[in-house]
């Protein structure tokens, strides 16, 4: 390789590495959060304790292709759309019984 070869490398070796940061920094940790949160949505059943994207706590009662019916307290329900399902609680079993 020629001298000017080289340096035309080391000139695109900082951008490289800036695409590899922003890869490894931004790119990689969000695809696997989306991952993991799309496989939450689908495992979702009847029963399971969620917290909604507005900070409703409920017990899932039914659930269709794109809605939830949340039990929200004694005799209230309410529909979400099943995208508005943020999370699982920590300790929920899976018949919505804390552990």
């Amino acid at each position: 390789m020629s001298e000017e070869t080289l340096q035309m490398l080391f000139s695109y070796a900082p951008i490289i590495l800036v695409g590899l940061v922003f890869y490894f920094m931004l790119y990689r940790p969000q695809k696997k959060q989306e991952k993991t949160r799309h496989e939450m949505l689908d495992n979702l059943k009847k029963g399971d304790r969620v917290v909604t994207i507005g900070g409703a706590y409920g017990t899932i009662t039914a659930i269709t292709k794109d809605k939830v019916t949340l039990k929200v307290a004694e005799k209230v329900e309410i529909e979400f759309a099943r995208t508005s399902i943020a999370s699982k609680p920590n300790g929920s079993t899976g018949n919505g019984e804390k552990i």
